[in-house]
């Protein structure tokens, strides 16, 4: 099996897609994280000391998927035409799933962009209640489904 990444000489480096052609890239990533009671009523009654958790999350997943390429190092930059965020609160369980979609036209796919979007934004949560509950379980960040390019569409079961 060829590595990708790694040249003749075992020496990391990033892909050549300078031969590729241009296509539609889309891709929606999604994690959770569960929290107490306490931290749960916080977000809802928007009384968290750091201020809006939910809305910070969002930025942050928006900002991180337009810096991905600078976190991950063998990820391109990317012209990103679209980020969308949507956050589902489960009170019985005490959790915040956070998806995150990212659209581009390019020559390489925007897995990571979403991937990280969903990361960093859950982070901005835990960061943000870590005064309230230290007990904070961030899990389940998976690829929901990507399109474009010459492989396969992908769709989560």
């Amino acid at each position: 099996m060829e590595l990708t990444h790694i040249d003749e000489n075992k020496h990391p480096k990033m892909v050549d897609v300078s031969e590729k052609n241009i296509s539609k890239r889309k891709a929606s990533a999604s994690g959770k994280i569960f929290v107490s009671k306490e931290a749960f009523l916080a977000v809802k009654n928007n009384s968290a000391k750091k201020g809006p958790v939910l809305q910070t999350a969002v930025i942050a997943a928006i900002m991180a998927s337009k810096k991905t390429s600078e976190l991950i190092p063998m990820c391109h930059p990317l012209l990103i035409s679209k980020v969308q965020t949507h956050i589902d609160e489960n009170e019985a369980e005490c959790s915040f799933c956070l998806t995150v979609e990212v659209s581009c036209e390019g020559k390489t796919g925007v897995e990571m962009e979403a991937l990280t979007g969903v990361s960093v934004g859950l982070l901005t949560i835990y960061d943000m209640l870590k005064a309230i509950d230290k007990t904070m379980r961030i899990s389940d960040i998976v690829l929901q489904s990507k399109e474009g390019g010459k492989s396969a569409k992908f769709k989560r079961n």
